[in-house]
C-alpha cells in the first residue's frame, strides 16, 4: 500500500511546503492539496516549491474540476513540472465541489468530465489530442507522464471512472461503502473490455493518531459534513432506496444547509449533525494499531493508496507514527505476500 497527505494550502505557503517535506521523510508516497483557488492559497504554484525542496514524493490536487481551469492549461501545468523535475504529478479530478459552489456555480456534468479527463491526459502524456475542432500538441513537451485519478460517489459517476480512469479517489475509509464503490468501478471496467485490476484505488480520509476520541472526533467532524454534501445530490438523483449502501444515506437526514466559507476546517459550524458513528466510520482514528488494523482491512478490499487528510492539530505528530509505525507495518505486509 501506498501513502499520501492531504494539506490545504492555506498561508503562509511555505507551511505547505514544509508539511509535504516533512511527508517525504517519513515516507510517503503522495502529497496532494485541495483545489479551490478562492478558499486557498493557488496549489500548482506551491507544487512547483514542493518538487524543487523534495525527491520523489509526487504532488495534485485532491481534486481540481473542468470548470474553473481551462482543461488546456490544466495539461500544460504538468507538462511544464514534469519537464521541470522528472514525473512527479497526479491529477485527481471531480465534477466540481468547493471551487464552484463558493461561486454559487454548479458541478459539471460527467459528459464534460469524461472528456476533460482525455484532454488533459493525452496533452500531459506529450500526445495530440482534438479539442474543439483543432488538433493539438504541446510541441516542446515529450515523455511527460500522467495518470489522471476520478474522484466519485454516485452510480454513473463511478461508471464513468471505471471506463476512462487511471484511478478512483473515494473520499471516505468506511469498509461497507469503499467494498460497493470498487466492485461497481471493476464491473464498469470489466464491461468495456478494461482489466478491473488495472484501475488503482485511493481511500482518502481523516488520519489521526491520538487516544482523546472526544477531541478526536470534533476535529474530524467536518469531513463527515464535506461528504454529506455529495450525498445529498446523490440522495436527491437516485432517492434513499437505490444502491447506495444505507451507511452512506443515512446521516445527511439532519443536514442543513453549508457553509463553503468554512469547507474542510475543523470546528466546521455546517457540521454539527454528523454523528460520532459516521466520524468514527469514515475516519481512521486512535493508535497506531488501530489505523493498522483498518488499512489491513482496506487492503483487502483492493484499496492500493491511503491519503491522510491534515485538516486538525495534530499534523507533525500524525505524520510522525506514521512513518515510524503504520507505514512499515504495511509495507511489511505487502512484502510477507509477495
Amino acid at each position: 500500500m501506498e501513502f499520501g497527505a492531504v494539506l490545504q494550502t492555506n498561508p503562509p505557503a511555505s507551511r505547505t511546503v514544509y508539511l509535504a517535506k516533512l511527508a517525504e521523510q517519513h515516507g510517503f508516497d503522495y502529497a496532494w492539496t485541495f483545489d479551490s483557488h478562492l478558499l486557498w492559497q493557488e496549489p500548482y504554484v506551491i507544487y512547483s516549491q514542493i518538487l524543487a525542496e523534495t525527491h520523489r514524493i509526487k504532488v495534485g490536487p485532491m481534486v481540481t474540476n473542468p470548470a474553473t481551469r481551462d482543461w488546456t492549461v490544466t495539461a500544460s501545468i504538468y507538462a511544464t513540472l514534469n519537464e521541470m523535475y522528472g514525473n512527479r504529478t497526479i491529477c485527481g479530478i471531480g465534477r466540481g465541489d468547493s471551487a464552484v459552489r463558493v461561486t454559487n456555480g454548479a458541478p459539471t456534468t460527467l459528459k464534460t468530465l469524461r472528456e476533460s479527463i482525455h484532454v488533459i491526459r493525452e496533452l500531459a502524456n506529450s500526445r495530440s489530442v482534438e479539442y474543439n475542432g483543432a488538433q493539438l500538441r504541446f510541441p516542446w513537451s515529450v515523455g511527460s507522464e500522467l495518470e489522471v485519478w476520478v474522484a466519485a460517489y454516485g452510480p454513473l459517476a463511478l461508471k464513468l471512472t471505471g471506463e476512462v480512469g487511471d484511478g478512483f479517489i473515494l473520499q471516505m475509509a468506511d469498509l461497507d461503502v469503499a467494498e460497493w464503490m470498487i466492485a461497481t468501478v471493476r464491473a464498469a471496467a470489466e464491461n468495456v473490455g478494461r482489466d478491473p485490476l488495472s484501475i488503482k484505488f485511493c481511500v482518502a480520509a481523516p488520519m489521526y493518531i491520538g487516544e482523546d476520541w472526544d477531541h478526536m472526533r470534533n476535529q474530524n467532524r467536518w469531513f463527515g459534513g464535506m461528504v454529506g454534501n455529495h450525498v445529498a445530490d446523490i440522495v436527491a438523483k437516485y432517492g434513499e432506496g437505490s444502491a447506495v449502501p444505507k451507511a452512506l444515506t443515512d446521516y445527511i437526514k439532519g443536514r442543513e444547509g453549508y457553509d463553503y466559507n468554512e469547507h474542510g476546517r475543523a470546528g466546521n459550524s455546517h457540521a454539527e449533525f454528523v454523528p460520532d458513528e459516521i466520524v468514527d466510520r469514515f475516519c481512521l482514528l486512535g493508535s497506531a494499531d488501530q489505523h493498522i488494523e483498518k488499512l489491513k482491512a482496506l487492503r483487502e478490499l483492493g484499496v492500493d493508496q491511503f491519503a491522510g487528510y491534515l485538516q486538525h492539530d495534530n499534523k507533525e505528530e500524525t505524520l510522525r507514527v506514521y512513518g515510524e509505525t503504520v507505514i512499515p507495518a504495511l509495507r511489511d505486509q505487502i512484502t510477507a505476500k509477495v
